[in-house]
């Protein structure tokens, strides 16, 4: 492996995650008190308290920027045009449910959001398998967390009209 190798996936990993941070700030941007708005919300008894999120979404970003990098590593751009497409359009869909739910309170539209967000990250976890199954295995707890987080939202719409 040569210098220039080295530093070439060096630097798209790096590039994955910026693209993965810019997702998390721009929905800690969409709202500064999420955490209180979120306490002032009628719940569901078996919601989590709002200071379980913060640690699951670091773990959940970083797996997400590394399927991300495995699949550019193996395939590059070409070789992975459609599952990286899909990647980034789930990663805008992620970057869009703060600002509508916490900024907007508009939860009727955030739960079809998150359906959205929901199938477009089960098409990256098929595509990704297709080219490195590490890639899609590390996706599972993000799409399980994602649907977890659906229930919620649904539950959420139902309980605040």
């Amino acid at each position: 492996m040569t210098v220039f190798t080295v530093r070439r996936q060096a630097g798209a990993g790096a590039v994955f995650g910026l693209a993965v941070a810019l997702a998390a700030l721009a929905g800690a941007l969409a709202s500064t008190r999420t955490a209180q708005d979120y306490g002032r919300l009628a719940q569901p008894s078996w919601a989590p308290p709002a200071w379980v999120f913060g640690p699951v979404w670091t773990l959940l970003y970083v797996s997400i920027a590394v399927a991300g990098w495995l699949v550019w590593r193996r395939a590059g751009t070409g070789g992975a045009r459609w599952a990286l497409t899909t990647y980034g359009v789930q990663l805008l869909l992620n970057a869009a449910w703060t600002p509508i739910f916490f900024g907007l309170r508009l939860f009727g539209a955030t739960f079809a959001e998150i359906v959205v967000l929901w199938l477009a990250i089960g098409v990256t976890v098929v595509l990704f398998a297709r080219i490195r199954r590490a890639a899609a295995v590390l996706l599972l707890p993000y799409w399980a967390w994602t649907t977890f987080a659906t229930v919620l939202t649904y539950a959420v719409w139902q309980l605040n009209p």
